[in-house]
């Protein structure tokens, strides 16, 4: 079993990884570069981004993340190995903060804005508050899976 715990922590580490290093460029400059870009064009770049990344890298390594971070959090539960509080809390870190938060407020908010027309001056002001809000709530993602990889690091059997 602690065979199995490796190998999904590690799976867990590398995806939380990765994920936290995509949101933190959107935080600290792809966010900020559309919003320095006029309306329509940051509106049509956002657009084409979130069609974009839904491909099957992005999207196994956002999902395959989840559920290694599932499995890890309960076969730790159950095993109780040494540590084991420190990979549940990263496995559930993750699951919140880097997942849950994308799925209830970054993808609604995406969903919202590709049905925009970027040509449409009425949108821009939408666009505005999707900044805002949208780039909140990523910076709780990039936070969540930078600690969520440092914990599952802490709990590595």
């Amino acid at each position: 079993m602690t065979t199995i715990l490796m190998l999904l922590t590690v799976i867990a580490i590398a995806g939380s990884g990765l994920m936290a290093g995509l949101f933190f460029v959107f935080s600290v400059s792809v966010m900020n570069a559309l919003a320095q870009m006029p309306a329509q064009e940051g509106m049509k770049a956002m657009q084409l981004i979130n069609r974009t990344i839904l491909n099957p890298l992005f999207l196994s390594a956002f999902f395959g993340t989840a559920l290694a971070c599932l499995l890890l959090a309960a076969i730790s539960a159950w095993q109780r190995p040494p540590d084991f509080g420190w990979a549940i809390a990263g496995a559930c870190l993750y699951l919140l903060g880097g997942f849950m938060v994308t799925a209830f407020f970054n993808v609604p908010l995406n969903n919202s804005l590709d049905k925009l027309s970027a040509d449409d001056p009425a949108s821009h002001a939408e666009w505005t508050r999707y900044l805002a809000i949208w780039t909140r709530w990523n910076h709780l993602r990039a936070a969540a899976c930078i600690l969520a990889c440092v914990l599952l690091a802490i709990g590595l059997p």
